[in-house]
């Protein structure tokens, strides 16, 4: 890449004061090559309520899920291999698993506020393959035809709903039922631009729904790098 050293001190010198920009200011930093000073966790763990939390459950319907931000703490703080009491967290992400096996704000289950609680669960070394009833909600969730839907018995699969249910999967070791009908739902997202839109439905190729869809078919084993 050139002119990384410039790349590094603008991220280096970058005004982060908050738990979004933590977050990709560090991630940034860690595919540069650059190590993520131990004093991140100083100022992560300072965000932590006095419940385990770190942000509000009532997001903004922007928000991926009202577990996003419990996510970003703990997939920083494995950056640093910090290890500290972090049970009220724990124990946080668990009171909200609800009924269903799924994870969700005010008894609702979703399976994007489900991989989000499954993935922090597993960040602080919580044994999610123990997780049975989570599974069988994912397993709900998962389409014959392809694909994952937010919530059971909704009629289409988007793509971060198709990565939040596979990765889930991989997170409590089992794998995808519909592996090359879910390979197929993904590749027909392929735009000509060389871009994955959000749906069949949906024609824009975005960034995000890129990732998700290598993410995924990576995971199914349709390529390697």
């Amino acid at each position: 890449m050139p002119n990384i050293q410039r790349t590094i001190k603008w991220l280096r010198a970058f005004p982060a004061n908050d738990l979004y920009s933590y977050y990709y200011v560090s991630k940034a930093l860690d595919l540069c090559g650059e190590r993520v000073g131990e004093e991140l966790a100083t100022q992560v763990l300072s965000l932590r309520r006095t419940d385990g939390s770190f942000g509000t459950v009532d997001v903004y319907v922007e928000v991926a899920s009202e577990f996003e931000s419990v996510f970003m703490a703990t997939e920083l703080l494995g950056m640093i291999a910090f290890t500290t009491d972090m049970r009220t967290t724990i124990d946080f992400l668990l009171r909200y698993q609800n009924d269903d096996g799924g994870f969700g704000a005010h008894g609702r289950s979703n399976l994007r506020s489900t991989f989000h609680a499954i993935a922090s669960l597993r960040n602080l070394g919580y044994p999610t393959r123990s997780l049975r009833e989570s599974l069988s909600y994912v397993r709900s969730c998962e389409k014959p035809s392809g694909g994952f839907t937010v919530v059971p018995q909704s009629s289409t699969p988007y793509m971060e709903d198709i990565y939040c249910g596979v990765q889930s999967l991989d997170l409590m070791g089992e794998r995808c039922a519909y592996p090359e009908q879910t390979k197929n739902l993904v590749l027909r997202c392929f735009n000509s631009n060389g871009g994955f839109r959000r749906s069949i439905e949906l024609g824009i190729s975005t960034f995000e729904d890129t990732y998700f869809a290598l993410a995924v078919l990576q995971r199914l084993g349709l390529f390697s790098w």
